[in-house]
């Protein structure tokens, strides 16, 4: 199992704090994705620069296809930048991954028989490594969790200890980049308000 992938489950728990945007949650993949990646040497992080290690391949393919995307030659990609293009759209393509490999299942809403239809997860192996993980207090995955609101909001200076600088900084731009995304919705808000405004008239 992969970080991003314990990640994405415990964002499909039946009951979470709340729910979870599927941007945000993408950006925290992407996050994730790296760190998984680094862990495995595939990656360095030199400041905030993502720099090429190993060239070997991952065993999982979502993880393969973040390994293929790393820019290999100088100027190498920000941190912050990698989150924004490997994070597009990664939650549905982590869905899509999790339904073929059966962690996920679909199951109608409401009582007619041609409702829409929703996801769920499968009790199977993947599903208790993550949850026992997020119990644990691992704390990668509970400072990936607390920027996407799964585990409640902390204070700064409140996530739990890395230890890593290279994770650090990679747990930090994805808090940074999951509250510009939160800055830009909101802009969004007032933006189209005031439109609906003018509109209205006096």
């Amino acid at each position: 199992m992969t970080t991003a992938r314990d990640l994405f489950i415990i964002a499909m728990d039946p009951a979470p704090e709340r729910t979870v945007g599927q941007g945000d949650l993408s950006l925290a993949l992407a996050g994730a994705e790296l760190l998984d990646l680094l862990d495995a040497g595939t990656i360095t992080v030199d400041g905030d620069l993502v720099v090429p290690g190993r060239s070997s391949v991952p065993d999982d393919r979502l993880l393969a296809a973040a390994a293929a995307g790393i820019t290999r030659q100088p100027p190498h990609e920000r941190v912050e930048d990698w989150l924004w293009r490997r994070g597009r759209d990664l939650a549905a393509a982590y869905q899509d991954a999790l339904e073929e490999d059966g962690e996920l299942t679909r199951k109608r809403s409401g009582l007619l028989p041609f409702g829409p239809k929703e996801v769920e997860l499968v009790d199977t192996p993947a599903r208790r490594h993550a949850a026992a993980r997020r119990e644990e207090g691992d704390p990668v995955l509970a400072s990936l969790a607390s920027a996407v609101g799964l585990d409640g909001e902390r204070p700064a200076g409140e996530e739990p200890g890395l230890g890593d600088e290279a994770v650090t900084t990679v747990v930090a731009t994805v808090h940074e980049a999951v509250m510009e995304l939160e800055a830009v919705r909101q802009r969004r808000t007032i933006e189209n308000t005031a439109f609906a405004n003018v509109w209205r008239g006096p």
